[in-house]
């Protein structure tokens, strides 16, 4: 089929709950991805966060062929060696306890909210609240999209659960107001991802920290997408000098496989016991797979540094941009390789101008252009990026 027989094929049989360009891929080298009539793209989306090593890396594409020559689904009624080696290292590289494994963010967030309940129950009788922050995306099942600080994704599914509460972000006194001894847990993404690649304010976690040690309430950090290197550390909370009681993973993990985990400290897990969490497709031989072929290679390359050092020349290229552009450009604001560009327009059209150059980035909050590229791009691709930006800028 050619792109419009495939686009036509979709709109008729797919649910039409995406608002899809239209662009049909095929495949992805690298930093580039391809469309079905070989049209080439610099891809600084990565799958919003997901293709952390690139498209179709050689270590990669052999790790999950050589597992899924040997078997790709078991249950876990029984052990694999897939799953006890991913494990171990996302509890090393954490800091924390013990790990569970599903198969996407949601689906974390779903699990870290489900033990945070189970915890708080235990501790005190009407425990149950979890405060989370304006502007914040957790997920799209029924409690994470509760947890989720955007009325727009909760519209038509009323009632949503009970127990969930929002403030502002990087708001400490109107944290403190909505703290009580009914809050089991306080659920924040490091860096709104989102919501517009909004940074928190210096001492602001450490102060929600504290204020969660004071009332007994967990500390719950949603990385599904500052995780994984993403901010130039493998995790965001290493940047602020403490540890959350429980942190949830996905999108880089598998590099492109589906795979979800959430972490917790020891104290907490141990409220899970046989029976109270389970999933039939999570930590399966395939996923696991790749994510320990992913952790190897972020190693093996240097990944963090690299996205510590490209990430500080992209942030400076786009502030050059700003520079030259201030009736376009409002801000510039990121860490590591996550990185939001805040314009004084709406930026859907800027999106769409730059993918008709060869550029895929995406817009998010209406105005902010978002830069999440793989994580072992090189400064030519940032130069490559702006080249595109600047022409599109110049068009304005």
């Amino acid at each position: 089929m050619n792109a419009k027989e495939i686009m036509a094929t979709d709109q008729e049989y797919y649910l039409p709950v995406f608002a899809r360009y239209p662009l049909v891929l095929s495949h992805g080298r690298g930093a580039y991805v391809y469309d079905v009539e070989g049209r080439k793209y610099l891809d600084f989306l990565a799958g919003i966060a997901v293709n952390i090593i690139g498209h179709a890396h050689p270590k990669l594409v052999a790790a999950i062929a050589e597992q899924a020559g040997k078997i790709i689904h078991c249950s876990n009624l029984y052990y694999t060696a897939q799953q006890a080696t991913l494990a171990e290292s996302l509890v090393k590289l954490s800091g924390l306890g013990k790990v569970f494994l599903g198969n996407s963010g949601a689906e974390a967030n779903e699990g870290a909210v489900k033990l945070a309940r189970k915890y708080g129950k235990a501790a005190a009788a009407g425990k149950f609240e979890i405060v989370a922050a304006e502007h914040s995306f957790h997920g799209r099942t029924l409690a994470t999209l509760t947890a989720t600080g955007q009325p727009k994704y909760q519209k038509g599914y009323e009632p949503l659960p009970p127990g969930f509460i929002h403030v502002p972000f990087n708001d400490l006194e109107a944290l403190k107001a909505a703290v009580s001894e009914k809050t089991c847990a306080v659920m924040l993404e490091p860096i709104q991802g989102e919501g517009g690649v909004n940074l928190p304010d210096a001492g602001y976690l450490a102060a929600v920290r504290e204020l969660c040690d004071t009332y007994g309430a967990l500390l719950i950090f949603d990385e599904i997408q500052t995780g994984v290197g993403r901010t130039g550390k493998m995790f965001a909370y290493e940047h602020f000098g403490f540890k959350p009681d429980i942190v949830t993973l996905a999108k880089g993990l598998g590099g492109g496989v589906p795979i979800g985990a959430f972490i917790a400290s020891d104290r907490v897990a141990a409220a899970f016991g046989p029976g109270d969490h389970g999933s039939t497709f999570g930590g399966n031989p395939l996923a696991c797979a790749a994510a320990n072929a992913v952790l190897a290679i972020m190693a093996e390359e240097e990944l963090l540094e690299n996205a510590r050092q490209v990430g500080a020349y992209l942030l400076e290229k786009l502030s050059e941009l700003q520079a030259r552009y201030p009736g376009h450009i409002a801000g510039v604001r990121g860490l590591g390789l996550i990185v939001g560009m805040k314009l004084t327009r709406p930026g859907k059209d800027l999106v769409v101008s730059c993918m008709e150059r060869g550029l895929i980035i995406n817009c998010t909050a209406g105005d902010v252009l978002r830069f999440v590229p793989p994580l072992n791009i090189q400064q030519r691709h940032v130069d490559e990026m702006i080249g595109i930006l600047s022409e599109v800028l110049d068009e304005c």
